[in-house]
This record gives structure tokens, C-alpha cells and sequence, in this order.
């Protein structure tokens, strides 16, 4: 059983696609990041970041539970346990953890900062919102390159389109046009055809969340006031 400690969010959705694409069962562990459950004192101990996704995998090595934390290490985790969409052969493996390492230090940053200033920050900022804007274009731009000429990011489907597909469904939030890049529109719409990323897209959906946060002070300063935990 994995315990599943979950928000709609692109990071958690690319969990909850794993353990549907893998078949694993799960329980899920809801946590509202508006009123601050990712600060509990025992939500901390299995995600010092304080930030979701986090699992526990209650048969991890040994047979010992393990917690996890950060979401690129999750899918690794998951592709190594189950043997799926993580390959094996180095080569083909080091495929899959470039794009996967693109996504966790690029595309996920840049575009939560696009959406950040595009939406959510008090103060509209021209400079931050088309800094940020053009550098999401870019990053289309690398994706829609790779896939010209392949179905998926590494070749074959693997964690890296998973990792990304949370992101990409939220194009418009980015202020981005799926028109401009067809092979990564293409592909996006191989990705909604999976059932499983279909599912994971749909865990906890929760369609007010950007509106509630765009509009409510005391949500932002739970998610956009933290600063360092003095203990």
C-alpha cells in the first residue's frame, strides 16, 4: 500500500498518474495547502519541505516503510520498485532522467512563476510577468523540438511525459498557445488519451483553487508568506 499525501496541483498530479499508470493501490491522504495542512507537525516528518506530493510506501526495502519526498525522486522510486516506465538500460535511462531533470529544474519553476505573476501576485509586474512568460515559451519550444520526431520525450512513454503533463494542462494559466508548438499539442493529446493520466489529472480536482488563491489575502500568505521555521 502507498500512502498517498496529495493536492491538485502539476507536482501531485504526476504522483497520482504513477500509481494509476503502475496499478499500485494506494491511500490517499488529502492535504489543503490554503489552510496549511502541509505544516503539521506529522505531515513535516514525511516532507520536511513542507510541500506535497510525499509518500509512504508501507512494503519499501526490506519489507520497512520509507517516506519520500520531492516528486522526480518519487517517480524514480515508483519506476524502480514496479519496473515500469523507468528503464533499465542505462542508456535509455539516462534518456528519461535528462528530460526528467528539465522538467523538475526548468519547466516546473519557470512556468509556477509565470502562473505566480500571471495570476496570483498583488502587484502586476510587467517585467516579472514577460520574463517569465517568454521563458515558458522557450521551454515549449525545447519540448515541441524533441517531440517532432518522436511519440514521447525519451522515445517510449516513461516518467518524464509524466512529470510533465501536469504543466502542460495548464498552458493558458502560463499564457501560452498550444497552436504554436503542434508536435507538443500532439502529444499532449496522447497524453490525455491515457486513462491512467486521465485519472491522476482528475484526483482531487478542484476547479475554484486558482480563483480562491487569486482572490483571497490570508490563502496568499500561506502560501506565498513563508519564510524560514525557527524551532
Amino acid at each position: 500500500m502507498i500512502e498517498l499525501y496529495h493536492s491538485p496541483t502539476p507536482n501531485g498530479q504526476k504522483i497520482a498518474i504513477m500509481l494509476e499508470e503502475c496499478d499500485l493501490p494506494y491511500e490517499l491522504h488529502p492535504i489543503d495547502i490554503t489552510r496549511g495542512d502541509q505544516f503539521d507537525p506529522a505531515f513535516l516528518k514525511i516532507s520536511p519541505n513542507n510541500k506535497i506530493p510525499a509518500i509512504v510506501d508501507t512494503d519499501g526495502p526490506g519489507g520497512e516503510p520509507i517516506a519520500i519526498f520531492e516528486s522526480g525522486a518519487i517517480l524514480q522510486y515508483l519506476g524502480r520498485k514496479t519496473g515500469r516506465f523507468y528503464p533499465q538500460d542505462e542508456r535509455q535511462r539516462t534518456e528519461v532522467e535528462q528530460w526528467l531533470m528539465w522538467q523538475v529544474g526548468g519547466l516546473g519553476p519557470m512556468a509556477g512563476q509565470a502562473h505566480h505573476f500571471r495570476g496570483y501576485a498583488p502587484e502586476k509586474i510587467d517585467y516579472a510577468i514577460t520574463r517569465y512568460t517568454n521563458e515558458v515559451n522557450r521551454l515549449y519550444g525545447v519540448m515541441d523540438e524533441r517531440l517532432e520526431d518522436r511519440d514521447y520525450l525519451a522515445g517510449d512513454y516513461s516518467i518524464a511525459d509524466i512529470a510533465c503533463i501536469g504543466w502542460i494542462n495548464s498552458y493558458p494559466k502560463q499564457g501560452q498557445d498550444l497552436d504554436e508548438f503542434p508536435h507538443l499539442k500532439a502529444w499532449y493529446r496522447r497524453m490525455l488519451a491515457r486513462p491512467a493520466v486521465a485519472r491522476g489529472l482528475e484526483l482531487g480536482r478542484d476547479d475554484s483553487l486558482s480563483d480562491r488563491i487569486a482572490s483571497d489575502s490570508e490563502i496568499q500568505k500561506v502560501l506565498f508568506g513563508q519564510r524560514c521555521r525557527r524551532r
